[in-house]
């Protein structure tokens, strides 16, 4: 279970439960956001055949600092995020008796400092994913960290997406965030929106959509 800052932390849920989903979305909210703010994606992608789950960070921050800084400056609060997701991807994917969504068929996706957890939670635990959407974000951590991830990807598709004029994510470490993955063996989407701030695009909203998509109709297939 999740110790530090994030321990107990409620999930908010939308869409149908794990045992009748053909395909799980973790949604990761961005600083000072509701989790419950999130499931509007739920919305979006328009399936009724997803189970959505939005963790909440405690006091709506998943680390006190820019995700450039130091990272032992956004401890212990990193730790526990990362913590927090990892218990989020156990529920979805352990069999409990209530049924589960292999990780295959899980799709990962922040936005903002939502974004830059759920890439670093990703690079950190190379898997085959349903997929890994940042919708303005990057791998955490300052320049030059060292990027030594084990594992691999496996295909997994890996979108990340921002504004050249995004005020909080630099280009160069969206580029950077997409080379690591590309390393990883994903199979990375990088798009990079010319005169756009800090915000999530319809374009955006439409990979996610035909990724969603994606993942529930193989499910459906399978069975």
């Amino acid at each position: 279970m999740t110790d530090g800052p994030h321990s107990g932390q409620q999930i908010e849920r939308a869409g149908v439960s794990l045992d009748e989903a053909a395909a799980a979305v973790i949604l990761v909210h961005g600083r000072g956001a509701r989790a419950r703010g999130m499931l509007g994606l739920a919305e979006e992608i328009d399936r009724d055949d997803v189970a959505y789950l939005a963790p909440q960070a405690a006091r709506g921050t998943w680390y006190p600092n820019s995700f450039l800084a130091a990272l032992e400056s956004n401890q212990p609060y990193l730790d526990s995020a990362l913590g927090l997701l990892e218990d989020v991807l156990e529920e979805t994917t352990t069999d409990d008796g209530d049924g589960c969504v292999p990780l295959e068929r899980t799709v990962l996706l922040g936005f903002s400092q939502g974004g830059c957890l759920a890439t670093e939670y990703a690079a950190r635990n190379a898997d085959r994913y349903g997929g890994v959407v940042a919708l303005s974000g990057g791998l955490i951590g300052p320049e030059g960290t060292p990027r030594e991830y084990d594992g691999s990807m496996d295909g997994t598709p890996v979108f990340v997406g921002c504004g050249d004029q995004d005020p909080h994510i630099p280009v160069e470490r969206v580029e950077e965030t997409a080379r690591v993955f590309e390393e990883l063996e994903a199979d990375v989407e990088k798009r990079i929106y010319e005169g756009v701030g800090h915000t999530v695009l319809e374009d955006e909203l439409e990979y996610v959509r035909e990724l969603v998509d994606g993942v529930a109709e193989r499910s459906n297939s399978d069975h």
